[in-house]
């Protein structure tokens, strides 16, 4: 069976894990700004708060688990008022390795976290990524708690073979956070779709059979809804329209097959459902910016 979620994750290839420990106590508190990159972390012991930009704050508690895709700004601080130490994500992350203490230096920290970012390697992060949910929240889930801590070990080992092992602990470590988002309650994104008996059919279909002339009806019917109920049920749950998706999927798989240049323009705009190689560069030049030739070109690998 075709598993768009694990179609994503391989397309985005994430690689490189930077992992740091951080801990906090008395009155402390910091703002990061926008960073860009997916970033990790799980509460060893103690808690904290977290408002991250654009989402209700969150007050993060020992075995909690959180995701950021995106990574834009935000703000962690202890229980007691403070103007929080502005902090360039970036400059951080040149010493991301080790630990941080925020707050009173000596003593027993009131907040113990394992954290870290990498990297999506994929020239269409930022498309994909805006298939993900903004941020994902876990808590409880011992599985996760263990996937970090190999993270952070394996990052501090320097061993032959580090970097595939790093690789696949991040892909399932993704995998795993993105299926404990497959409720209705869940943020908007691919994977609270993935959760919706009837709309994953749908999506199963397109992942399976891009080039196929999809409508709004046949893919309505696929989830045994009427067109305006899929449609509406899709835009809440995924987060954009299911033709928007379509052709957010089609592009994202044109990229990766032009960069791997192994069939021609001709080739790749039958595969993602084009039925001339000049109606899919006129697509694929209004949504990326530039014809499918010049991007092979500029990003082949």
């Amino acid at each position: 069976m075709v598993d768009p979620l694990s179609e994503i994750i391989e397309l985005l290839r994430p690689r490189g894990v930077f992992t740091k420990g951080i801990s906090g106590a008395g009155r402390w508190g910091v703002r990061y700004g926008d960073f860009g990159h997916p970033s990790f972390a799980i509460v060893i012991e103690g808690a904290c708060r977290l408002a991250v930009d654009g989402q209700q704050p969150l007050t993060l508690e020992a075995g909690d688990f959180i995701l950021l895709p995106k990574t834009p700004g935000f703000t962690m601080t202890g229980f007691e008022p403070v103007i929080p130490e502005v902090i360039d994500p970036h400059v951080a992350a040149l010493t991301a390795d080790g630990e941080v203490r925020h707050g009173d230096q000596d003593g027993p920290p009131s907040v113990r976290i394992l954290g870290g970012y990498f990297i999506f390697d994929s020239e269409d992060s930022g498309l994909l990524v805006s298939l993900l949910p903004d941020q994902v929240h876990v808590r409880g889930v011992e599985r996760l708690s263990i996937l970090v801590k190999l993270l952070i070990e394996e990052a501090a080992r320097r061993q032959s073979g580090r970097e595939l092992v790093l690789t696949r602990l991040i892909e399932i470590l993704l995998v795993e956070s993105l299926r404990l988002t497959q409720t209705p309650d869940a943020p908007a994104g691919l994977p609270r779709g993935l959760g919706d008996v009837r709309l994953a059919e749908a999506i199963r279909q397109m992942h399976a059979d891009p080039a196929r002339p999809w409508t709004m009806a046949e893919l309505a019917r696929e989830a045994a809804l009427s067109r305006s109920a899929f449609f509406g049920r899709f835009s809440r749950y995924v987060g954009v329209p299911p033709m928007e998706y379509l052709l957010a999927w089609r592009m994202a798989l044109a990229k990766d097959m032009l960069r791997r240049q192994e069939i021609d323009i001709a080739d790749v705009a039958e595969r993602v459902g084009y039925g001339s190689a000049s109606t899919f560069s006129t697509a694929f030049s209004r949504h990326v910016g530039q014809p499918p030739g010049r991007y092979a070109k500029a990003t082949a690998r």
